[in-house]
């Protein structure tokens, strides 16, 4: 599936998160996690337009104010569990684009793309923002990047990819930002 009006339904979501994030922005960080959304939905604009490596760009610049954003916030207590899964998120996605991707020519444009969208769900993790919508919905963001390159690697059919990679994706943005704001 392909034309504006495809592209138009893909980005409608996030930047109606966009919005709701901008008219409750009430504080530097409300401004951050709009900028977070806004870059995801450019993103979803991009890769539908101009393929993945052009909407990832727009993607990890979002991830980068993303973990400016948590770093601000971040968690006074972390648990060493809490710490634990936020150390071993990057090295554990890495593992999992390399199993999924090394035969491919260019598998390290996807670490590196992992890279950024795996710290950015361990700083979400450990921030003080509620675990169970920002951290579980950066999670879920991350798990919809790893299943795209499964899809990729050939892992996984059309069908599981509809119905795992747009729901996860989606749901993650909007859980999110539902904790942020």
């Amino acid at each position: 599936m392909s034309g504006p009006a495809v592209i138009a339904w893909k980005v409608a979501g996030v930047a109606a998160l966009t919005l709701w994030a901008g008219l409750s922005a009430r504080s530097v960080d409300g401004w951050l996690i709009t900028a977070v959304m806004m870059f995801g939905a450019l993103g979803d604009g991009l890769l539908s337009a101009y393929g993945l490596a052009t909407g990832a760009l727009a993607f990890v610049i979002g991830h980068c104010v993303a973990i400016m954003l948590y770093l601000r916030n971040r968690r006074t207590n972390v648990s060493a569990s809490q710490r634990a899964l936020g150390l071993l998120v990057i090295p554990a996605s890495l593992c999992i684009v390399w199993a999924v991707l090394h035969n491919a020519e260019g598998w390290w444009h996807a670490a590196i793309y992992t890279l950024f969208v795996a710290a950015m769900a361990a700083m979400a993790w450990t921030s003080r923002f509620p675990r169970y919508r920002t951290g579980l919905g950066a999670m879920a963001f991350l798990a919809s990047d790893l299943f795209i390159f499964a899809n990729e690697g050939g892992l996984m059919s059309e069908i599981q990819s509809a119905l795992t990679i747009w729901p996860l994706y989606f749901a993650g943005q909007a859980m999110i930002v539902w904790g942020v704001v």
